[in-house]
Order: structure tokens, then C-alpha cells, then sequence
């Protein structure tokens, strides 16, 4: 019987062996990934002063962060909740001398006040790259494709990237002088809920075209094209275009220029990763600039326990060897070297199927049970 002092807090949960097991294999797959091309890892701590994560990063609210005081500086602290203001601070603090650009990757835990109803969890184990000092078409070409290689690399197939422009509504709205702010953001609301009668009814009529301007990006960027007359998105279409051609055919590409959810902080272009199978997006990512220091940076993150929902149960299929009494301890580490898992034999009594054993090892002999 479960006692009420057993239960855990609403959106957080033990994770248990098989899935400890696919979060650490996708979690080593993607470092792996960002290691290989140069994006050193950093791990900044779970919590800091408030006022430091609210600093760095434009749109990051602090109250969605459980925060107390601090019993030594009596200061406001906070449990982080996205990981990429701290790399901005480190960036702009520690490392501020290093050179540009500056390739840096983390991995760590992640927590909400609350969340919402389409994804309960409170927790998250959160993995990125950001890539310091440049926030360039050449930039967020190689965040994109490096952000699918990681992705492949967990065993993800079926992958999509939604290329999106945050700042787009700002951009346009420039052009016309006549646009009080109150509408300008009006426009950006019923945008974000895709409303076409919404959107007339605050003025935004000249922006409806942009609600149709959706789909893979070899049909809508044309679109896109013929509504800017003016030519205020040229060279962000001229950007768009390029990064898909890098992408190429290592995933399908797709726009949807206004939207905004999930981008409180990116400038220029943003993206959103979907895989086959995987329910709601696996990561995002897109341009930015650090609070402060004004740097420009462009990066993504995925969330890997969701990732890692999808990971192939077979594919984390081992031998788990028993090791007898006597056995050839030698031969046991070579085991260990293949990838293969050893359970050693401590009493006579025991039996090795209790912990799912595979083969046994008498001596420097294994045989399969």
C-alpha cells in the first residue's frame, strides 16, 4: 500500500531503470554528436540569483521559476528553467575572453512551476548547443543541421524542421509608421492564434496574407516573396532559402512565418524540430542576443527524456553476463569493454534470471542461460 508520504509532487515522477537506460543512451548519442563537431560541454549550476537568469535572455520570466531566498546573501534565488541564459552568462562572464565563435554544449535538469495540460511534466532533462559570437545564415546552418545529426543519432526518423521568423511582425510594422504599438502587439495576438477575424477586426487586415504563406518552404517562401513588396524581409527570405539548401535532404523543411510560441527570446529566424512518432516538438532553436552583453549567439534545445520515449527498446538490447563464483575476472572486463553487462555472484542461493541475466561466466566461459 502506498502511503501518502510515498507520493510524489504532480508532474515529476522516478524514473526507472529502462527508462534511465534510453534517456542515458540518447543523452550520450547527442553529446557525442556536438562533441564531434566542436562544442565543448560546460555544466552550469541547477540554481542562481534570480535576477541573473531574468538578465540575460529577453522574454525569460522569472515567475515561472520556483525561487526563495538565499540563508547566506539573503538575495532572491531561483531554480533554473531553461539552461540557455546560463550560457549566455557564462559566455558574457568566464569566457568572455575566449575566442569567437564560441562552441559550447550542456546537458542538465530543468524545472517549472507549472506546465501545461499537453505536457504535464515539470521536470525536464534539457541538452543543447550554442553557438557564441555569431547569429549569421552560416551560423544557423550549421546549428540546424547539427541539431538533425543529433537527432538521427538517438534513432530518431521522420524528421522535420518549421523554420519560423520571431521578429517578423516588427519587421513589417516598421514599414508603417501609421501602426500605434497597442495594434502592433494586437496583430502579433491574432496571429498567434491564427485568427483571420480577429485580425481584421484590430487593423491587421494587410497581414492576413501571411497566415496562407505556410507549408513546405519551396511553396510558401514564394509567397512570402510576393508580400513583401517593400523588401524588408529580402535578405531573411535570401537567408531562409540558403539554410534549407544546407539542409538538403537530410530532413524536411517546412515555414510558418508567424509563428511565435516557444521563441520568447530568438531575433531573426527560428526553428522547431519534429520526428516520426514523437508527440508535440522534440526541440527548438533559432538566433539571439545575450542580455548585457549584446552578443549574438544562435543554438537549439531538445528536451532527451521525450526524446528518448521513442528510442527503440531492441536497440538497448546487451548481454547481461553472470558471473559465477571463480570466474575469470580478466575475461569479465573484456566483456565489460564490449558493451556487454556483468552481474557478480555473491551468495550461493542466488538465481540469475531475478536480474534479467542473459549468459553466465564460469571461469573464462560463457555460455547462454
Amino acid at each position: 500500500m502506498t502511503k501518502s508520504t510515498d507520493l510524489l509532487p504532480e508532474g515529476l515522477e522516478d524514473c526507472l531503470p529502462v527508462s534511465s537506460a534510453r534517456i542515458t543512451k540518447a543523452m550520450r548519442a547527442c553529446l557525442d554528436v556536438l562533441d564531434g563537431h566542436g562544442y565543448d560541454r560546460v555544466r552550469p549550476p541547477l540554481l542562481e540569483f534570480e535576477g541573473s537568469l531574468a538578465s540575460r535572455m529577453a522574454g525569460v520570466r522569472t515567475r515561472k521559476m520556483f525561487r526563495f531566498v538565499d540563508p547566506v546573501s539573503l538575495r532572491t534565488l531561483a531554480l533554473r528553467s531553461d539552461i540557455t541564459p546560463q550560457i549566455g552568462r557564462i559566455a558574457a562572464t568566464s569566457m568572455k575572453d575566449a575566442p569567437r565563435p564560441l562552441r559550447l554544449s550542456y546537458c542538465g535538469d530543468t524545472v517549472l512551476i507549472k506546465a501545461s495540460q499537453l505536457d504535464p511534466a515539470r521536470e525536464r532533462l534539457q541538452l543543447g548547443a550554442e553557438l557564441i559570437g555569431a547569429d549569421t545564415v552560416a551560423a544557423a546552418s550549421e546549428i540546424v543541421t547539427l541539431a538533425i545529426a543529433a537527432m538521427k543519432a538517438t534513432g530518431m526518423t521522420g524528421i522535420s524542421v518549421d523554420f519560423t521568423l520571431p521578429d517578423l511582425v516588427d519587421t513589417l510594422a516598421a514599414q508603417d509608421l501609421s501602426l500605434e504599438s497597442d495594434t502592433v502587439e494586437a496583430i502579433r495576438r491574432e496571429l498567434d492564434t491564427k485568427d483571420a477575424g480577429g485580425l481584421k477586426q484590430v487593423g491587421g487586415a494587410a497581414y492576413l496574407p501571411l497566415l496562407y504563406a505556410a507549408g513546405p518552404i519551396e511553396e510558401a517562401l514564394p509567397k512570402l516573396r510576393e508580400l513583401d513588396a517593400g523588401g524588408a524581409l529580402a535578405t531573411r527570405l535570401d537567408g531562409l532559402e540558403a539554410i534549407a539548401a544546407r539542409v538538403g535532404d537530410g530532413a524536411r523543411v517546412t515555414l510558418d512565418p508567424t509563428e511565435r510560441h516557444g521563441f520568447e527570446y530568438q531575433s531573426w529566424f527560428g526553428f522547431t524540430i519534429y520526428a516520426e512518432g514523437l508527440r508535440g516538438a522534440a526541440g527548438r532553436g533559432g538566433t539571439y542576443r545575450i542580455g548585457g552583453s549584446e552578443e549574438a549567439a544562435t543554438g537549439f534545445t531538445v528536451y532527451v527524456d521525450r526524446i528518448a520515449e521513442m528510442s527503440d527498446a531492441k536497440s538497448l538490447s546487451r548481454w547481461t553476463i553472470y558471473l559465477a563464483l571463480g570466474h575469470d575476472a580478466a575475461e569479465a572486463q573484456k566483456a565489460v569493454s564490449m558493451g556487454h553487462r556483468v552481474i557478480a555472484q555473491l551468495s550461493a542461493d542466488e538465481d540469475p534470471a531475478d536480474w534479467g541475466c542473459t549468459h553466465i561466466m564460469h571461469g573464462s566461459e560463457v555460455t547462454k542461460l
